[in-house]
Order: structure tokens, then C-alpha cells, then sequence
């Protein structure tokens, strides 16, 4: 059963995404970058870490750039090993590439554009190595 975090403003994507999600593991859903991280550390912290993090680039008070950036340093500092780090899907509704070469520059393994394509996300999930039967 997978950990699973949602980092999401908008109120009908995080539903959407949380009922998606469901079928796979536990869902944690928070609605802005601070709330991101912070759910991060208190999962390091009791040493339940994310298996997967869903995070929107456009989020107030920290977009899912920074959130991806800090939550990288938190795993660094903390000796995370690669295999172990949470797997990163950022998702977006900008059509602006620069944003999502960033992303991957910074450690995100996928990227899904909105309206979410539930196909195409389980087939990323897949990718990712996620054994998915619910």
C-alpha cells in the first residue's frame, strides 16, 4: 500500500486526484506549499515517508518548484539513499516548458499536464516502478 501526498490548490483537482490516488494507498492532501513540506517532515519523522507526492507548480505561499527543491534538500540532509526518495509527479495547467525542465532539473520523475489524463498518470505511476493492483 502506497504513501501518498497531494499538494494541490485547486479544490476539484485535489478531490479529483485524492479519489484517483485512493485506489492505490494512503492519501494525504494539503492545499499550499507550506502544508507540502510540512507534511513531508512529519512523515520523515515518523519515519512513514512518501511513496509518491503529487505536487501542483502553481500553489501559494511555495510553488511545487520550491516545495520539489526543499523536499530534495530534506532527503539529502537526511541521507535518504536515491532508491528510497519519494517518486515526484509535478502537474500543471501552464503551458510554459521552462517550468517543467526545471522540474526535472531539480528531481521530479514526471509530469502530467491538466486535465489529468487518469490513463496516462497510471501508466506514469507504472513507470515508476508503483505495483498497481488495487
Amino acid at each position: 500500500m502506497l504513501k501518498i501526498l497531494i499538494a494541490e490548490d485547486d479544490f476539484v483537482s485535489r478531490k479529483f486526484l485524492a479519489k484517483i490516488f485512493s485506489q492505490y494507498g494512503e492519501v494525504d492532501t494539503v492545499f499550499d506549499g507550506l502544508e507540502a513540506v510540512d507534511a513531508y517532515m512529519m512523515a520523515m519523522r515518523e519515519k512513514e515517508p512518501y511513496d509518491l507526492i503529487c505536487l501542483d507548480i502553481m500553489m501559494p505561499k511555495a510553488d511545487g518548484l520550491k516545495v520539489l527543491k526543499a523536499i530534495r534538500d530534506l532527503e539529502t540532509q537526511h541521507k535518504v539513499a536515491t532508491e528510497d526518495r519519494a517518486k515526484i509527479i509535478m502537474t500543471t495547467a501552464l503551458s510554459d516548458e521552462s517550468y517543467v525542465q526545471k522540474a526535472f532539473a531539480d528531481g521530479c520523475q514526471a509530469y502530467a499536464a491538466k486535465p489529468i489524463d487518469v490513463a496516462k498518470l497510471v501508466e506514469v505511476m507504472s513507470k515508476l516502478g508503483f505495483s498497481l493492483n488495487s
